[in-house]
């Protein structure tokens, strides 16, 4: 058994701990220990919840009300790993700079991002956004048409991202990829990456956008793109979506092609 006298030596050690790692704290009670509770007591997932707080709260037809309402709900009833505002303000730079016509989004989730991209595209253009899970892509569908937009517009695709890459030019028609936003599962960022340069859809100037390279972080991705030589690039620097304290970042890599 720990004395007493032992266990007020740890003492100041542990509220350091506790003071230098309190955002993360708060970041697991948001992101876990509220989620669960909330999956037992609804017996909706939190994408549901999401939805049906946004169907009661926003505009129809109006992607900046489904936007604002999708950050009062992360911000002030459950987290969920959107881009957020801040970091969505750099994505919707990036996109009016770019004015791309041909989007790849790899990880609709349940479609803020996917409004987010499609509300900043030029006339003409077509986002083809891929989600893995049956249920959040249902989710995001019902998201992307309250917002207004048709298939015309966005094009979801409900497979993984290394089944669908493949495919893009034969089942899809593409030629080129103008810009490509990556928030899927960080260890497929490097692998993706490499087989988009495969698959030739890449061309000169074309930009690709990766969220959350710093938290949880992507350092394998980080690594190659610094070696490659393939792109011109950079990380813009931020905090984690919807959190305090927790740095993160976005890596805007522009292709320059074979050297």
């Amino acid at each position: 058994m720990v004395s007493p006298a032992v266990a007020l030596a740890f003492l100041p050690l542990l509220l350091t701990l506790i003071i230098r790692y309190r955002f993360f704290f708060v970041l697991f009670y948001r992101a876990i220990l509220v989620r669960i509770w909330n999956d037992c007591v609804t017996g909706l997932s939190r994408e549901e919840r999401a939805y049906q707080y946004v169907l009661t709260h926003a505009t129809p037809g109006d992607p900046d009300s489904i936007l604002d309402t999708f950050d009062v709900w992360c911000s002030k009833v459950e987290f969920i790993s959107n881009i957020g505002p801040k970091k969505g303000k750099i994505l919707d730079r990036l996109l009016m700079e770019q004015s791309p016509l041909t989007v790849l989004e790899l990880c609709s989730h349940c479609g803020y991002s996917t409004v987010r991209i499609a509300r900043a595209l030029p006339l003409g253009a077509r986002l083809y956004s891929v989600e893995m899970d049956q249920k959040n892509a249902g989710i995001a569908e019902k998201i992307i048409r309250l917002s207004g937009f048709d298939d015309d517009t966005v094009e979801l695709i409900v497979n993984p991202s290394d089944e669908v890459i493949p495919r893009l030019r034969t089942d899809y028609g593409l030629e080129r990829l103008d810009f490509v936003f990556m928030d899927h599962w960080k260890k497929c960022y490097l692998p993706d990456l490499q087989m988009l340069e495969g698959s030739g859809l890449l061309g000169k100037g074309s930009m690709i956008v990766a969220d959350n390279v710093l938290f949880p972080g992507a350092p394998k991705f980080l690594r190659y793109i610094r070696k490659c030589g393939l792109y011109e690039w950079k990380v813009h620097r931020a905090t984690l979506e919807y959190s305090r304290g927790i740095r993160d970042g976005m890596a805007e890599l522009v292709y320059q092609g074979i050297k």
